[in-house]
């Protein structure tokens, strides 16, 4: 049996900021206001392109994305990055697309000569498969910063250092 490879791309088309409000509401995880700002990235990226601060990768369907990243360096930084989302429709969770977009984000950071990339993610029950993602995938709980987000919601941030490629 032939299994199609869902494309990965860089490029951020208009079509895009409707996926990713469908994408991030999908998950069934995120308030209304997050969603909000999940999809003011994605119109940043595809208003101003190469001049946006946030990059994406997109794995796309038969019916479009089905899962992206999107991350940015940190500004007053020397090769830190944000990786800001990382999000798989729930129908395609287990088919290694998230790991695909984590590694695909990784190279990219490294080629701009990124040395360290940051997550951060909520402690709620909710947000438990993301966090073992992100220390499966050789992230480290760096941080805990409780009821940031709110009361009984800590920020965890993880970390993961990469080689710069591009010296």
């Amino acid at each position: 049996m032939n299994m199609v490879v869902p494309m990965l791309r860089s490029e951020v088309r208009a079509a895009d900021v409707d996926d990713v409000r469908r994408l991030v509401t999908a998950t069934g995880v995120f308030r209304a206001d997050e969603v909000d700002i999940a999809v003011e990235l994605a119109q940043d990226a595809a208003h101003r392109g190469p001049a946006s601060d946030y990059r994406f990768f997109f794995v796309d369907g038969a019916a479009g994305a089905i899962g992206y990243s999107c991350y940015g360096r940190i500004g007053c930084t020397l090769g830190s990055y944000d990786l800001y989302w990382i999000v798989v429709d729930p129908a395609h969770h287990g088919q290694g697309i998230g790991r695909r977009l984590l590694r695909a984000t990784e190279t990219a950071i490294a080629e701009l000569g990124g040395r360290r990339i940051y997550v951060e993610t909520s402690s709620l029950p909710g947000y438990e498969a993301a966090r073992r993602f992100y220390v499966t995938a050789g992230y480290d709980l760096i941080a805990r910063l409780p009821e940031f987000y709110a009361p009984g919601d800590d920020k965890c941030i993880y970390c993961r250092t990469v080689s710069p490629l591009n010296r």
